[in-house]
């Protein structure tokens, strides 16, 4: 079986734009929770988000006008913005420009998304409604469909290896890095630009998720305390928005081109809890069964595991979900093991959560340094055994992480990185 390796990294988020100013933050335990500032939220139950902050505001902040100009800007919904962002970034991190027809092919792009354009849908919703179907935008379907992102990526970096975009929830760009992953063993592709991209921070989507009681309510007015991913006093997820871009390779193929291989992408499972829409069975199966085919791809041991970064949302019901899992496969661990939610310094990024995340992983094995949870206060007392990091990182060398994605629907996906 082929290997695959990582060899390029880029990243839109809350915390920062660009792989070392985000991990400089992240390390730090940042905030990048804040008032919502797209609309009017004062009727909402959540009234705060991770939203992504421009350049003149933050000076990790997104320029978009340095990835697309402002035709293409007005072509296309946020969450493709930030993708073509991410993907600049990562492409020239790995040093890979494709130049012939067979490299070309060779080259494939998935980038998953668990909603799409959704305010480029409401706002064409509201136009057409108020003025009229004639002046909708002939621009208007490819704005906003979800296998966009990659789409736009493809024609912009001219890829024309295997294309798609998993549009499943919450493990979207988790299950992205899988099937890049898989295409590259099954010798279908010798390099696969993949991950995620979100921005559907929305008055629509805050209040269906309002609506089902799924986001916090209770910390409007302290949003850096707002998500608090394993913490006894969470009552919800903060939604965030963004995009994480890994350039995966086969081994071989970046050897050849003497290319820096970061990490190796060893473990991959994916699994269905066939129990809810929404909820994941109490006893965390779907997600056991997913870190376990993960473990079994890389041919490790739950022992082998050094650290966990949690798909954790700072829901009380996925939450109790993840730590039912974790404390099955990981039964007779302590403080050796590590577990902390990235998702408490920048909010739950939907589709792009786990390539986001996978990036975290990837600089937590090269840098020996393990990002914590922030709000960590009073800890979950099925995860207290582990190390959870509390407010800053920690010093400590590992050489596999795991990290999970779970989603609506009953959708689980692991990934197991691994020190090349």
């Amino acid at each position: 079986m082929r290997r695959v390796v990582v060899t390029g990294l880029g990243v839109v988020s809350p915390v920062g734009t660009g792989v070392e100013g985000f991990w400089e933050r992240l390390t730090s335990g940042y905030n990048g929770i804040r008032k919502i500032s797209h609309f009017e939220a004062g009727d909402l139950a959540c009234q705060v988000a991770g939203e992504v902050p421009t350049r003149a505001e933050d000076t990790f902040g997104f320029d978009v006008d340095a990835v697309m100009q402002p035709r293409e800007q007005r072509r296309s919904d946020r969450f493709i913005h930030f993708a073509m962002g991410a993907v600049q970034e990562a492409l020239a991190h790995a040093g890979w420009a494709p130049k012939t027809d067979a490299e070309k092919e060779r080259t494939g792009t998935i980038i998953g998304t668990g909603v799409g354009g959704f305010p480029a849908m409401t706002a064409g919703t509201r136009l057409v409604d108020e003025k009229g179907p004639r002046r909708a935008s002939p621009f208007l379907v490819p704005s906003f469909l979800a296998n966009l992102a990659a789409g736009q990526v493809s024609i912009r970096h001219g890829l024309k290896g295997p294309i798609g975009a998993p549009v499943t929830a919450c493990a979207a760009s988790l299950q992205a890095l899988g099937d890049a992953a898989r295409l590259i063993r099954a010798g279908e592709a010798d390099v696969m630009v993949a991950g995620g991209a979100e921005a559907c921070i929305d008055r629509v989507s805050y209040a269906g998720f309002c609506a089902a009681k799924a986001m916090s309510s209770k910390r409007n007015d302290d949003p850096a305390h707002a998500s608090r991913p394993f913490d006894q006093d969470r009552d919800g997820f903060i939604m965030g928005e963004g995009a994480g871009i890994l350039v995966l390779e086969d081994y071989e193929h970046a050897k050849a081109r003497g290319a820096n291989m970061l990490v190796e992408l060893t473990g991959y499972g994916t699994s269905a809890d066939a129990y809810h829409v929404t909820a994941s069975s109490p006893d965390g199966e779907g997600g056991l069964r997913a870190m376990r085919q993960a473990l079994s791809t890389a041919n490790l041991k739950p022992a082998e595991i050094g650290y966990v970064n949690a798909h954790s949302t700072s829901t009380p019901v996925g939450d109790a979900a993840e730590v039912a899992a974790l404390t099955t496969l990981f039964a007779g661990r302590g403080k050796d093991l590590a577990v902390s939610s990235s998702k408490s310094m920048f909010g739950h990024l939907l589709g792009a959560a786990g390539a986001v995340e996978a990036i975290a992983c990837v600089k937590a094995l090269l840098s020996g340094l393990l990002p914590p949870s922030r709000n960590l206060e009073n800890a979950d007392e099925g995860m207290a055994k582990f190390e959870m990091i509390p407010d800053r990182a920690i010093a400590r060398q590992v050489d596999h992480i795991l990290t999970n994605g779970f989603g609506f629907g009953g959708v689980n996906a692991s990934a197991v990185f691994s020190k090349v």
